[in-house]
């Protein structure tokens, strides 16, 4: 006896059925992969806790297949030396600051902070997403042989200082640590910049090597004892309004990967970046009684004297370009997206 003839429309079913099941045989077929991360920050601060739940969602995504060891800030190689460091492949993986490398490569000034920018960090991760930011910041990594896999976005970076800094015009004659876009347009404020490296703030400030400093968010800053040296916090963070951190892996490492730890890579990422900047937001909101309970004045510059430097912070922007064609293609886009938002006339 025959079996029943299936019908059209079941073996369409059919096929359907296997073609969903073919993810799960390629997954079960890729090789286990492990790698090893250095991270921007130090341990058990709560921005190392979210590459912590980044490392351990490409592990979920991935079925465990896909490890990523974990190391803070320093752990593998000194900071200053960890873009050469994944570049030679020493590791794999680093969570960067463009801006550290914006003297070297002049589009990664764009790619980590609009000082007098962006007001709102969903407007500059729309600028990444949306408006082909993250291709030509891939552009831009590519010579050097590394792989940019997505932005970390949040919001301000506070000034901590030393001294009252109460408008524009009290920064003239100030030394600060700043850098990247940041380092550029402070100078052209009249400010002596020095571009320390995050760990050598805490000290700097308490040695009066400077009078003030950018270092990390509110809350990062409050772990580092920052309320200890710096008795004048400084909101909103003009010099960098919006913040970009990244995640960067060696080209060769990262093409060698399946295309599913690939994806693993960037919707964890994604997914790290909301949840470190809705964390941040609410916690904004509760540190800064934290610092007033450290004795520290928390002072809020008037809208109106911020915008009334824009226009100085604007030809700092161009200066920072150097005449590059990649930079200046990524300002120029920026300024045309901040336009139709409203935030540049």
């Amino acid at each position: 006896m025959k079996p029943p003839a299936i019908p059209r429309r079941g073996l369409l079913k059919t096929a359907l059925a296997a073609s969903a099941a073919a993810p799960l045989a390629l997954h079960a077929q890729s090789p286990a992969v492990t790698w090893r991360m250095q991270a921007l920050w130090d341990g058990g601060t709560t921005p190392q806790k979210y590459e912590e739940r980044f490392v351990a969602r490409v592990a979920e995504l991935t079925g465990g297949r896909f490890k990523i060891n974990l190391f803070a800030a320093g752990q593998i190689v000194p900071a200053a030396q960890a873009f050469d460091a994944v570049r030679g492949g020493a590791f794999e993986l680093m969570k960067t600051f463009d801006g550290y490398e914006a003297g070297k490569i002049p589009a990664f000034a764009f790619t980590s902070t609009i000082p007098f920018g962006f007001a709102e960090s969903d407007e500059y991760e729309a600028w990444f997403y949306e408006r082909g930011g993250l291709e030509m910041v891939r552009q831009a990594y590519a010579p050097a042989g590394l792989h940019y896999i997505a932005p970390t976005v949040y919001g301000q970076e506070p000034l901590h200082s030393k001294v009252p800094i109460r408008k524009i015009a009290d920064l003239a004659g100030k030394k600060g640590r700043f850098v990247g876009l940041a380092s550029t347009v402070m100078g052209a404020m009249g400010v002596a910049v020095t571009p320390l490296p995050t760990g050598e703030v805490y000290s700097a400030l308490d040695k009066g090597v400077i009078d003030m400093a950018d270092r990390g968010d509110l809350t990062a800053n409050f772990e580092a004892g920052l309320a200890e040296v710096a008795k004048f916090v400084v909101v909103p963070g003009f010099h960098q309004p919006t913040t970009a951190t990244a995640y960067v892996a060696n080209r060769g490492a990262h093409e060698r990967l399946p295309a599913e730890f690939k994806t693993a890579l960037a919707v964890a990422a994604r997914e790290v970046s909301a949840s470190l900047r809705q964390h941040i937001l609410v916690s904004d909101a509760t540190v800064l009684a934290k610092y007033a309970a450290k004795g520290c004045e928390i002072i809020r510059f008037n809208p109106a004297d911020v915008a009334a430097a824009r226009p100085k912070a604007m030809e700092a922007w161009r200066t920072a370009t150097k005449g590059d064609a990649l930079a200046t293609r990524i300002l120029d886009s920026q300024v045309a997206f901040m336009k139709e938002l409203g935030l540049l006339g």
